[in-house]
C-alpha cells in the first residue's frame, strides 16, 4: 500500500493509550473513524500511576490549543498550577526569580501526567467508535499479513488485524522496532528519579508561582507544583551520580550539602531515593516514521518517532500536535490515509528535529547558565527589548512556548531577529561617529575663536 493506493480506512488500531494516543482517538472517533486503542498496561484509573515515573507536565500554548480541539482546555487548566517564571537556587546564595515573559504575565502550566492521561481516557472512552483495550501488550507489527502481534497479562500471544497502525507506543517503542526504520536512539549519561515536598502545614513549602531549578553545573535538581500543595522534584544527575549514594547517610549528607534549602523538607528523602527508579533521558530520531506494506500502513507519532528530553517542557506538546497534524491531513485528503500520513511525517518531521535540538541546549541553560550574572543580565536586556520592540522582537523562549509558529521557524527567526538588531546598533554607532566628526571642526573653530 502506497501514498497514492486506494486506501480510505478499514480497521484502524492505536497502540498506546497514553497522552498522544488517547488525543487521536478522541480525534479519529469525532471524524466517525472507528478505532481500537491497545495498551499494555492495566487501566491506570483503576491500577493508579506507576511510582516515580511522572516528570510533571508543563502543558503550554501548543498543549493547550490541542486540548481545545477536544473541549479539554479549560479542565485541564482547573487541574493545573501556572507558573510565571523559574525560581532560581544558587548555590550559597539567595533564590532569584526569573520571569518567563518580558511583561511577567505569560506562563505555563504544571499539570500531573496521570490526570491528564486519565481525563484523555475518559474523554476517549465517551467517544462514540473508540474502543479501549488494556493489559494487551503490542510486541511488533506484520505489514505484509495486517496484523498486530500482542501478548496478553500471562504472555500469551495473538494477533489482531489491523488495516491502519498507528504507533504511540513511547520512546521504547516495540512498533518502531519491528520497523526497523533509519536513525538513532542517543542516551545521555544523566538519568532523573524523582521526590516529594509534601506540603508544610498544609501550605507549599515553595513558592507554588514558579519551576524551581537548583543548578549545579553538570547536574539539577528541578521542582514543579501540584494540586495537592506538594512538589514533585526531578534530580537530573549523571547515572553514576545516583549509583555512588548507596547508604542512607550518604544522601542525608549529600543533599545537605548541595541543597541546603530543600532537604530539610523532604521528610522521606532517604525512601524516596532508595525506592524510586531511575529513568533514562532519550533523544529518539527515525526515518521514514510510515511504512507502506501489502497488508496495513503504519505511522509513528509523539515519542515512538521523536522522542526529546524534558528540559524544554515540549514532550507531550509536541505530540499533541501530531495529532492535530494527522487530523489535519486526513481532513485534507478526504480520509484517504496512504496521502494523509504522507503529508503528516513531511510537514511534522523538521519541526521534531527542531525542538529536539532546543530542548538539548536547554538542558545546558537550566543546570548551569541560569545562575550566572551575566545570563540573567542577557534576560533583562531581551525582555527589556520584546517590550520596547513589541511583535518585532521575541525571545526563543517565548516562540516555544507562548506561540503555535512551528518549531523549524524558530532557529531562522531568532537568526534574523539577531542580524536586524546587529545592523541596528552599527547604524546607530555609524550615526553618532559621524555626527561626532561633524561636531569636532566646530569645536576647533570655537576654540580659535575664544
Amino acid at each position: 500500500m502506497g501514498p497514492d493506493d486506494g486506501g480510505h480506512g478499514g480497521r484502524i488500531a492505536i497502540v498506546g493509550a497514553g497522552l498522544a494516543g488517547c488525543l487521536l482517538a478522541v480525534l479519529l472517533g469525532r471524524r466517525g473513524v472507528e478505532v481500537t486503542v491497545y495498551e499494555r498496561r492495566p487501566d491506570p484509573r483503576v491500577a493508579g500511576a506507576e511510582r516515580g515515573r511522572s516528570i510533571n507536565l508543563a502543558i503550554s500554548a501548543r498543549g493547550l490549543a490541542a486540548l481545545e480541539q477536544v473541549g479539554l482546555r479549560d479542565q485541564s487548566l482547573k487541574q493545573a498550577l501556572p507558573m510565571h517564571g523559574r525560581m532560581v537556587h544558587p548555590r550559597g546564595g539567595d533564590p532569584n526569580f526569573q520571569p518567563y515573559s518580558a511583561d511577567g504575565e505569560r506562563h505555563i502550566n504544571s499539570i500531573s501526567r496521570a490526570e491528564l492521561n486519565r481525563s484523555l481516557l475518559e474523554t476517549a472512552e465517551a467517544t462514540p467508535g473508540v474502543t479501549l483495550v488494556f493489559s494487551r501488550r503490542v510486541t511488533g507489527v506484520d505489514t505484509k499479513a495486517g496484523a498486530l502481534l500482542l501478548e496478553d497479562a500471562d504472555g500469551r500471544p495473538s494477533t489482531e488485524p489491523a488495516d491502519v497502525i498507528l504507533a504511540g507506543d513511547g520512546a521504547y517503542s516495540a512498533v518502531r522496532d519491528s520497523l526497523r526504520p533509519d536513525g538513532e536512539t542517543d542516551f545521555l549519561e544523566h538519568g532523573y528519579k524523582e521526590l516529594t515536598v509534601p506540603p508544610r502545614d498544609g501550605e507549599f513549602a515553595l513558592d507554588p508561582d514558579a519551576l524551581h531549578i537548583w543548578p549545579r553545573g553538570t547536574s539539577m535538581m528541578i521542582a514543579l507544583p501540584n494540586l495537592d500543595r506538594s512538589f514533585t522534584c526531578t534530580l537530573f544527575w549523571k547515572k553514576s551520580d545516583f549509583a555512588a549514594l548507596d547508604s542512607p547517610g550518604k544522601v542525608t549528607s549529600y543533599f545537605a550539602e548541595h541543597y541546603p534549602d530543600v532537604a530539610g523538607l523532604i521528610p522521606d528523602l532517604v525512601d524516596d531515593y532508595q525506592r524510586n527508579p531511575v529513568g533514562s533521558l532519550v533523544t529518539v530520531r527515525c526515518w521514514p516514521w510510515v511504512r507502506y506494506g501489502d497488508g496495513a500502513i503504519v505511522a509513528l507519532l509523539g515519542d515512538a518517532a521523536h522522542a526529546i528530553v524534558p528540559f524544554f517542557g515540549q514532550g507531550a506538546n509536541c505530540a499533541f500536535e501530531d495529532c492535530i497534524e494527522i487530523d489535519r491531513c486526513l481532513a485534507e485528503t478526504d480520509g484517504h490515509w496512504p496521502r494523509a500520513l504522507s503529508l503528516y511525517q513531511e510537514r511534522r518531521k523538521a519541526n521534531t528535529d527542531a525542538i529536539a535540538e532546543m530542548a538539548l541546549d536547554n538542558f545546558i541553560e537550566m543546570r548551569d547558565r541560569v545562575s550566572s550574572p551575566v545570563y540573567r543580565a542577557k534576560q533583562f536586556a531581551t525582555h527589556a527589548l520584546e517590550r520596547r520592540l513589541a511583535g518585532r522582537y521575541v525571545s526563543r523562549y517565548e516562540l516555544v512556548s507562548f506561540s503555535t509558529i512551528p518549531y523549524a521557524e524558530i532557529p531562522s527567526r531568532i537568526r534574523r531577529q539577531n542580524r536586524v538588531l546587529a545592523l541596528a546598533v552599527v547604524g546607530a554607532g555609524t550615526a553618532l561617529g559621524l555626527g561626532l566628526r561633524a561636531l569636532i571642526p566646530r569645536v576647533r573653530r570655537h576654540r580659535r575663536g575664544r
